[in-house]
């Protein structure tokens, strides 16, 4: 019952309320961006928010966010020098996001949410996340006095969670959040919806104007702390990818600073794993910045908890790379034992991308990995080693060519087989287009549709109207 009405709890009812309930919990009426066919005002609802990047800024500085440091790695440099060929090696830096009260970049995306949801009247916040963003709006909103709920998936249907899940759950509950924990499913969205309806929070997602709009000041701080430091910005920039709202947003950060650096999409290669599968769910290692979310949120954006995501990462990415399991863990330990910086694995899958594509690019050329993340407990390389044995998963050194995601990891048995792999981008395009022409009123595309398309895949006309006659035959 809410506000004295029987309401319908059933599964398809709730989801088929979505729109409305969504509208409410954040004040967003997203019909008004609609053209009634394929084509969305993409930039008209970033810009709808209210809010400059100079106002996230200030907002940001006012709760103790952002303004975090660049670290060379200078050892790490040195090891990729050696791996390189004679002359190549670029310079590795990280932007050091751990910093922030919660540990993450993430904290850039809920300072603007929290702060709107107060300013809106809102009594409460709720998020749906596994991770860090939990633990970043729960710190947000004690910072600003409101309340949260942090909405989990973190167990198989055992009730067993991956240690790096739980301890996620206990830094939000911490940080004084109430969280709900879920098994596996499809569930997640459900119950968030639910929750919105009943106590009348914001729904602060991870894919909205404002959160993307807060990950803007990550990639400009970047820009002008390169040219600051080393005169120039840098040449290369590293996004670990999943939903795909901290590639974006840190592209559209550096484009607003002028800097033109290539942007680069890296996750754990997870293939063959399904990430809604109950008994697969913890044979996998990583549950963030992996391609089990990167690949169908970059090719399906909207497959989220509001009508449009604002994190729409083809639209600016120059290449998307994966890498091994073992190769992000054999980082996260060279990073710790070489440069003396203990950080969490999401962060490092950057960060390992990075190593390997710094030996192609010139020793005076800059590489960076755009962000790190914190450590604790159950996050660290031992504890889910130890459960990744526990489940059987076969713990190897050697090429990790050879290792297949749910059987083994396997741990390069030198710095030189840290390799990143390309994507092929063309066709995540081409998943994307053929996804969306479903949406066409009447089967009709038109001219705006096209130019639309051309814009969520960095396409051209040719290259869309080729998709779209295949698709067609």
């Amino acid at each position: 019952m809410i506000n004295g009405m029987i309401v319908d709890k059933s599964y398809a009812a709730v989801t088929g309320r979505k729109g409305e309930i969504i509208n409410r919990a954040m004040g967003v009426d997203y019909s008004k961006y609609e053209s009634g066919s394929i084509a969305f005002d993409y930039e008209g609802m970033m810009n709808d928010t209210g809010y400059t990047i100079e106002d996230h800024f200030r907002i940001q500085r006012d709760h103790n966010v952002g303004n975090t440091p660049i670290f060379e790695l200078k050892n790490l440099t040195a090891l990729a020098r050696k791996c390189a060929k004679p002359g190549k090696g670029a310079r590795i830096f990280v932007k050091d996001e751990a910093s922030n009260p919660a540990g993450s970049f993430k904290e850039r995306r809920a300072a603007a949410s929290v702060y709107h949801a107060k300013k809106m009247g809102y009594k409460g916040v709720i998020a749906a996340t596994s991770g860090n963003y939990g633990a970043a709006v729960a710190s947000q909103a004690a910072m600003q006095g409101l309340k949260c709920i942090i909405v989990q998936e973190c167990y198989d249907s055992k009730a067993i969670g991956q240690p790096e899940i739980v301890e996620k759950a206990r830094k939000c509950e911490a940080l004084g959040a109430e969280v709900l924990q879920l098994s596996v499913g499809p569930e997640l969205f459900y119950e968030v919806l639910m929750m919105l309806e009943e106590t009348g929070y914001f729904n602060a997602s991870l894919y909205s104007a404002f959160g993307i709009g807060g990950v803007e000041t990550l990639g400009y701080e970047i820009a002008e702390q390169f040219m600051a430091r080393c005169g120039k910005h840098p040449d290369v920039v590293v996004c670990a990818n999943a939903g795909g709202g901290n590639l974006t947003g840190t592209a559209r950060g550096l484009r607003k600073a002028g800097c033109n650096a290539q942007v680069v999409a890296a996750s754990v290669d997870l293939k063959g794993l399904s990430m809604a599968s109950d008994e697969q769910f913890n044979r996998k290692s990583f549950t963030t910045a992996h391609t089990g979310f990167g690949v169908p949120y970059a090719t399906d954006p909207d497959h989220s908890d509001v009508p449009r995501s604002a994190a729409r990462p083809l639209r600016y990415m120059d290449r998307y790379v994966t890498v091994k399991q073992g190769e992000v863990f054999y980082i996260t330990e060279a990073v710790a034992t070489l440069e003396g910086m203990e950080k969490g694995p999401a962060g490092n899958t950057s960060l390992a991308a990075a190593f390997a594509l710094a030996q192609e690019m010139d020793e005076d050329q800059i590489i960076v990995a755009q962000e790190t993340e914190y450590t604790g407990a159950g996050k660290g390389i031992q504890p889910q080693l130890a459960f990744a044995r526990k489940n059987g998963i076969e713990l190897l050194f050697g090429d990790p060519n050879d290792e297949i995601p749910g059987k083994n990891i396997i741990f390069p048995a030198r710095p030189s087989l840290l390799k990143a792999r390309d994507s092929d981008l063309d066709r995540m395009r081409a998943s994307l287009i053929r996804r969306q022409i479903t949406r066409a009123k009447d089967g009709i595309i038109t001219d705006a549709d096209i130019a639309y398309l051309m814009e969520e895949t960095r396409a051209t006309r040719e290259f869309v109207l080729d998709v779209i006659e295949k698709a067609k035959a």
